[in-house]
């Protein structure tokens, strides 16, 4: 790879990220962003597939044979918070950083994996490539790469391209989102009457709080469980009837969903329920090729708090992209075009050429 090829495909991605920017794609609505990359992919001319707001193009010569590499970034972004300084549509370059609402998460991965795609495919590979821009990432969507995945080629190994300062997160915890609802009977409250539904819950709430998950992970840490919301009552005077609490649960990869609902469910006595199970934690093998690559580039894997859709593949997957996740849903939020010219680089190090073993094959 020369200075020059380099050079000339990272032009091309800051070029299509400044348009990215000034199209607005908040979850959702992401149409237009979808049609700038379908004229891009035209432009390049890529054969593509479109569904919804999902696009996916495959390299020729596909070959079940062959273990399959999916480049996978989202093209949506969240709704600007209301302290930006800037228009966050209008791409802003002051010095090496380049300005706009999803230029960090993950315009930035999105269209720097993209010419890594069009390197890539120039040249024989061992696998077979899909490259991926979904849509409704940040709200974990059914129109978003849900919808796509059944779609695609059969894949073995993904790669996400969060922002993750180019260090490999081989592990990422889920999320279930459980409401708990106690209920009472109300009564006046200057004559003790009915019964407190705030208090029928406490003994629950304070189990929450308290219980410890056994099983740490060396990457993850805990499972954790946070009630962040609590509703009751109607005004002063009156015993509320009704309590209804939220609780964040971030698993590791040792729980699956399902299995600490029905275990939450066991020792509180609220109603619970659980308003989905499938962001699931997931994990790739640190002995699997890519990885080991990773490390050998003098990377250093880790494991990441933060969702992605990396919890919806049914498949090894891990996040590498350039920006980072600090930035990411904030005002004034950014990339370095330095950040991408460099992922550029290590991406092409780390792909071009290398054998890639199907995850099933692999042992942790």
């Amino acid at each position: 790879m020369t200075k020059e090829l380099t050079t000339l495909y990272t032009a091309e991605a800051i070029r299509l990220l400044r348009q990215l920017i000034a199209t607005p794609s908040v979850s959702r609505d992401e149409k237009a962003a979808a049609d700038v990359l379908a004229a891009t992919l035209e432009g390049y001319g890529m054969t593509y597939h479109r569904e919804g707001n999902n696009l996916w193009t495959c390299a020729e010569g596909y070959n079940p044979n062959r273990p399959t590499l999916l480049l996978n970034a989202h093209i949506d972004t969240v709704k600007p918070v209301a302290s930006w300084s800037r228009d966050p549509f209008t791409p802003t370059l002051q010095d090496d950083r380049l300005y706009g609402l999803g230029s960090n998460d993950c315009g930035g991965g999105l269209t720097t994996l993209l010419q890594v795609y069009r390197y890539l495919v120039s040249r024989p590979q061992h696998y077979n490539l899909v490259y991926l821009a979904s849509a409704e990432e940040e709200v974990s969507g059914t129109n978003g790469i849900r919808r796509v995945l059944p779609l695609l080629p059969a894949v073995d190994v993904a790669i996400v391209g969060e922002p993750t300062g180019m260090q490999p997160a081989i592990a990422e915890k889920g999320l279930m989102v459980i409401d708990m609802t106690a209920k009472g009977k109300s009564g006046h409250a200057a004559r003790g009457e009915g019964v407190n539904a705030i208090y029928a819950m406490l003994d629950d709430l304070v189990w929450l709080r308290d219980y410890r998950f056994e099983q740490v992970s060396r990457l993850l840490g805990p499972t954790l469980m946070n009630v962040t919301v609590v509703n009751a009552g109607t005004q002063h005077n009156v015993v509320p009837d009704i309590c209804r609490a939220v609780i964040d649960i971030r698993t590791n990869e040792f729980y699956d969903n399902e299995e600490v609902f029905r275990f939450i469910q066991k020792h509180v006595t609220s109603e619970v329920s659980a308003r989905s199970f499938h962001l699931r934690s997931s994990h790739i093998p640190e002995g699997h090729p890519l990885i080991k690559k990773c490390v050998e580039m003098g990377m250093h894997p880790f494991g990441s708090p933060t969702l992605s859709d990396q919890a919806l593949m049914p498949f090894a997957s891990f996040k590498l992209g350039p920006g980072e996740s600090s930035r990411s849903h904030t005002a004034d939020e950014f990339i370095r075009l330095s950040e991408m010219e460099s992922a550029f680089e290590q991406y092409v190090r780390l792909l071009d050429g290398t054998k890639i073993t199907s995850p099933a094959k692999l042992r942790d």
